[in-house]
């Protein structure tokens, strides 16, 4: 019994503190998450059309999440001008979203990940099994152009204009 309980500790730990196994030129793995407005949104959606800033943040109305959410939200004129569009992704459920996107005024869109599958994917898990904070460039091929690990949230949306 001992032995099992070491093994599930150990299988918990790695889980918990997943780490991004993407990397830059692999294909984007296709998702399918409900939107802030109650949408099912595909990251398929924009192939072809528009390239993807995808970015994963821990939690809504946090104070790090907050202030990124807010720089991009300020900030998102030079991303459309280049023909991206900005989704948001945390484990935080559709109405959470809803009301973040709402108090802040938010411009973009807000996925909710609940299963915590996608972020398992991109982002990895922190401790407490919400999404590590981390940012992805997607062309409009689906191509992972660019991965923003341990993002600053005071630079971060600077860093993808400047991409």
């Amino acid at each position: 019994m001992k032995k099992l309980l070491i093994v599930l500790s150990v299988i918990f730990v790695h889980s918990a503190f997943s780490q991004i196994t993407l990397k830059e030129g692999d294909a984007a793995p296709d998702f399918s998450l409900q939107s802030d407005e109650g949408k099912i949104i595909k990251l398929s959606d924009y192939r072809d059309k528009q390239a993807v800033v995808l970015y994963f943040y821990p939690k809504d109305f946090t104070s790090g999440c907050t202030k990124q959410a807010c720089n991009f939200r300020d900030n998102i004129s030079p991303i459309q001008d280049q023909n991206a569009v900005v989704l948001g992704v945390s484990v935080d459920n559709a109405e959470s979203h809803k009301r973040f996107k709402a108090e802040y005024n938010l411009n973009y869109t807000l996925l909710a990940d609940t299963t915590k599958e996608v972020a398992g994917t991109y982002s990895g898990l922190n401790q407490y099994g919400s999404a590590n904070r981390v940012t992805f460039i997607i062309d409009k091929s689906g191509i992972i152009k660019k991965i923003y690990p341990n993002v600053n949230v005071n630079e971060n949306y600077a860093e993808i204009i400047e991409y």
